[in-house]
């Protein structure tokens, strides 16, 4: 796939672009990139969760030896028995720091207890909360995230609360199964997310390691999330398209390399509708010669990071009315 795919504000010369993939309203382009090594250590086994301070308080630790870590946009932690998480922000880790963010989110409005060092697992918020996410940043206010939560829920068909387990726990045996649907590749380092083929995310780690740490929280409970709204709202026709008529192998093949074909093609053409961009960036924080900037366009909005001036950092996702939209798209017929 060459680099016409991808429209000019998007431009990533340094990267290589994967086949396609697509299931129901989710599609997926692998990125290949430079792996920048073992200078930057993985999100799963280069970041642990030391406990909560009290309620928007949360500690986390880089137990490595050496590397430093990225710490992922929007991450969140989830324990049986206590008030969940969430960071509205990414920030830095050397190796053996230890380091509290004093404007984390609580995303379980009712629950009591803190989050302790011991089992727990990770999440990146849905999509649909990761604007209003990153506009909070720096504020201290743990219940902030809770409204927005709620009408999340709303749409699921769940309660009015800001009880985001709502939506991934509850829903989790059917968003987990988008890793194994749009599965990662060997040696990818990035993704490009679309929703009803349009893009709604540039993800971008620093080495294949990192990315395959942080892909299930992303296709299941970042942009999983989004495609399971959007597919819950089909008509049954739409969800369960007819099977391909052919007489053989050969011609089933042939209809399948044809319709994904013009899958690649209706992506290409919504991705050169969509204008450029020219992003207003503000530096957020410095580690040595890293540098982690948060950006906003009229369309999407992220932060990514650079090392002596190369990108090694990437979470950008669209804004909520783009979101809207690509929600409200009907399927496109084969």
């Amino acid at each position: 796939m060459d680099l016409e795919l991808i429209p000019r504000s998007f431009a990533l010369p340094a990267f290589r672009f994967g086949r396609l993939q697509s299931s129901g309203a989710l599609s997926m382009v692998p990125l290949f990139g430079p792996d920048q090594g073992g200078t930057y250590t993985p999100p799963l086994s280069g970041l642990k969760l030391a406990g909560v301070r009290g309620y928007g308080n949360v500690e986390l630790k880089n137990p490595s030896p050496a590397g430093v870590t990225v710490v992922p946009l929007h991450i969140g932690y989830i324990q049986d028995g206590a008030q969940n998480h969430c960071l509205c922000s990414s920030l830095f880790l050397g190796a053996g720091q230890q380091r509290l963010v004093e404007d984390a989110c609580c995303v379980q409005q009712a629950q009591g207890g803190y989050l302790e060092d011991r089992e727990q697992w990770f999440f990146v918020l849905p999509l649909g909360l990761r604007e209003e996410a990153l506009r909070l940043r720096g504020q201290k206010n743990y219940g902030k995230l809770w409204s927005e939560i709620a009408k999340l829920s709303v749409r699921f068909g769940l309660e009015a609360r800001g009880h985001l387990e709502q939506v991934i726990c509850r829903q989790r045996a059917v968003l987990t199964q988008y890793q194994s649907r749009i599965e990662a590749v060997p040696g990818q380092t990035g993704a490009l997310f679309f929703l009803n083929e349009r893009l709604v995310g540039v993800e971008i780690a620093p080495n294949a390691a990192y990315f395959s740490e942080i892909w299930m929280p992303l296709a299941c409970f970042c942009y999983g999330t989004a495609a399971l709204e959007t597919e819950r709202g089909r008509l049954p026709a739409e969800a369960n398209p007819e099977p391909l008529p052919g007489r053989n192998l050969h011609e089933l093949r042939a209809q399948l390399e044809l319709i994904r074909q013009r899958r690649l093609d209706r992506v290409r053409t919504n991705l050169a509708r969509l204008p450029a961009e020219d992003f207003e960036r503000e530096e957020q924080e410095r580690y040595l010669r890293m540098r982690l900037y948060t950006v906003g366009g009229d369309n999407f909005v992220g932060q990514y990071v650079e090392d002596d001036g190369r990108l090694i950092y990437a979470s950008l996702t669209v804004r909520h009315k783009l979101l809207q939209s690509a929600l409200a798209a009907r399927p496109s017929p084969n």
